[in-house]
């Protein structure tokens, strides 16, 4: 006879579906079948999490469009007009828009992602499900800014007289590769935070510093180039030029995307092992 500890069945989303609870084998054990079965869930986190986002705001979604415009006009003015950091033939204002536009949604994703379990733990402790639709659903806010901030782009590429071309149709591919280094970061500290809380204090920071170290407000060829080898050490490095190249029409860096999207698949892979290692302790800890 079982018991409630071996097998679980249940009726939901219209089908049949058996999850049998038992101790984990190996490294890396993702249910995928598990995971399409609460795809609505999914669907439904992504919408709590836009609708949180910009609930009872003054500004409300004007967020997504006050914040990068800021920055962009601060950079403009500090690395631009007074530090004078070359831009690579374009105008400073949109040639940093165009690399703020995939660091946002970077940065956006992987903080969203980090501190989500520990701001769900009402739904961790009092209900089953795939816990790592938590973090994952995170990223849908992040997207939804992404979207309205594009748009600010392109305006700012007619205002520059930058040609619009069809290497465009390449954003879908540059944005899954961001969202891979993303998701693979986030899932790993949204674990990490559970178990270690000052993890939320550490996030900001270290996403500041990656900032830095990252051609956002500097393109790669003010360094020398016996160095540039290590600035490709970066997976950002090659998404935020392969941003510029789609946007501005500059050169694109084949190698440098290949590495970040080979990074961003390991740091995926190895983000979700961990979690899944993890998961067990959660409903005790958090």
């Amino acid at each position: 006879m079982s018991t409630p500890q071996e097998t679980i069945q249940q009726e939901y989303f219209g089908h049949d579906h058996v999850t049998v609870i038992k101790p984990e084998k190996g490294l890396y054990d993702l249910d995928l079948r598990e995971l399409w079965a609460y795809k609505e869930l999914l669907l439904v986190l992504v919408a709590r999490d836009v609708k949180v986002r910009y609930k009872q705001t003054v500004l409300g979604i004007a967020w997504a469009v006050i914040q990068p415009v800021t920055t962009m006009v601060i950079f403009s003015i500090i690395f631009g007009n007074f530090a004078k950091i070359p831009s690579d033939g374009y105008a400073y204002p949109v040639f940093v828009y165009a690399a703020l536009l995939p660091w946002g949604l970077f940065s956006s994703a992987v903080s969203s992602s980090a501190g989500s379990m520990v701001g769900s733990s009402h739904l961790v402790s009092k209900v089953y499900f795939p816990r790592i639709l938590i973090p994952v659903s995170s990223v849908g806010a992040a997207l939804v800014d992404f979207s309205i901030s594009a748009l600010i782009l392109l305006c700012l590429m007619l205002y520059f007289d930058v040609d619009i071309t069809l290497r465009l149709i390449f954003l879908p591919g540059l944005i899954f590769i961001l969202l891979l280094t993303a998701l693979g970061v986030g899932i790993f500290l949204s674990a990490l935070t559970v178990s270690y809380r000052d993890f939320r204090y550490v996030v900001p920071f270290m996403i500041q510093i990656w900032m830095y170290l990252t051609p956002v407000i500097y393109p790669v060829s003010i360094i020398p180039d016996h160095w540039q080898w290590i600035s490709y050490l970066n997976p950002m490095t090659g998404v935020i030029e392969a941003s510029r190249a789609i946007f501005l029409g500059s050169e694109l860096n084949f190698l440098a995307l290949v590495f970040s999207f080979i990074f961003g698949l390991v740091m995926l892979v190895l983000g979700v092992m961990y979690f899944k290692r993890v998961e067990k302790r959660f409903a005790d800890v958090i």
